[in-house]
Formats: C-alpha cells, sequence, structure tokens
C-alpha cells in the first residue's frame, strides 16, 4: 500500500505565500509523474500542476508564473511552492502520485492524498 502525506497548508493573507509538502510511502519501486490538484466548494476538482519523474513541468494558465512544482526523487517527495496567492486560490488541494508501481507489479496505479486546506484571506 502507499500513502501520500501533504503539509503546509494553512490561512494566509493576499499576496502571501505557501509551500506545500507531499510524501509517498509505502512498498513500491517506481513513481511516474507527480501533481497537485485543488477543489473549492462547488467546483469540480482541477489540475494545478504536474512534474515528471524527469523534471518537466506543466501549469493551469491560473497558476503560471506564481506557482512552482518541484520534486526530490531520493525522497519521493513533490513540492508546491505558491506565491502572490489571492482569495480564488482557496481551496483544498490534493497530491497525486501517478503510475506507482509495486515491486511484483506489471503495471502501476494513481494515488490521492487526503488533501490539505488553503484559504486566503483578502
Amino acid at each position: 500500500q502507499v500513502q501520500l502525506v501533504e503539509s503546509g497548508g494553512g490561512l494566509v493573507q493576499a499576496g502571501g505565500s505557501l509551500r506545500l509538502s507531499c510524501v509517498a510511502s509505502g512498498n513500491f519501486v517506481s513513481i511516474n509523474g507527480m501533481g497537485w490538484y485543488r477543489q473549492a466548494p462547488g467546483n469540480e476538482r482541477e489540475l494545478v500542476a504536474t512534474i515528471t519523474s524527469g523534471g518537466s513541468t506543466n501549469y493551469a494558465d491560473s497558476v503560471k508564473g506564481r506557482f512552482t512544482i518541484s520534486r526530490d526523487n531520493a525522497k519521493n517527495t513533490v513540492y508546491l511552492q505558491m506565491d502572490s496567492l489571492n482569495s480564488e486560490d482557496t481551496a483544498v488541494y490534493y497530491c497525486n502520485a501517478q503510475n506507482v508501481r509495486a515491486p511484483w507489479a506489471i503495471v502501476g496505479r494513481d494515488y490521492w492524498g487526503q488533501g490539505t486546506q488553503v484559504t486566503v484571506s483578502s
């Protein structure tokens, strides 16, 4: 079994910054992509940013230039640095790990964290 544990959420004023972390633990040999998604009340879950095992990144247009995703493969950890936060960034942020392969498996599966709340006050 694989677990993703997020941390770093909280309450911040508009214009401020937060850094989210997500650590993957459990019995696996590889993780393909990792990423962050978010879900605001009444909205569907949406992509924020993703990063491949090789370091290629992808961002939602709404966060480009403000958020930075990074990854430490040795620590099985993905980070999301969020700057210039505004009220529209308020949401629960979820960590995602793609194609996580167990030692005995030929194919992997995706996992989700429990989510961390980010609230931006105006």
